[in-house]
């Protein structure tokens, strides 16, 4: 991620999303920013948990459905 453009959340790998939200957390708790840069980390932060749980439930949708090749929804 740079700072002047960051990749958008929906383009991230679950790696790079999980990697980036550990950053953003740290970042957080250290503590020492500005009220809007810490409401910016935070709102970044939010999407990518976000993405990171749509990532998470699509790979359980796929064990599931291979485990259970028959089931029809």
């Amino acid at each position: 991620m740079t700072e002047s453009t960051p990749t958008p959340v929906d383009e991230l790998s679950y790696e790079d999303a999980r990697n980036e939200l550990s950053e953003v957390v740290t970042a957080l708790e250290r503590g020492g920013l500005g009220l809007d840069e810490s409401l910016a980390l935070w709102e970044r932060g939010e999407a990518l948990a976000t993405r990171c749980t749509a990532h998470l439930e699509g790979a359980r949708t796929r064990i599931e459905a291979a485990l259970n090749p028959d089931d029809e929804d």
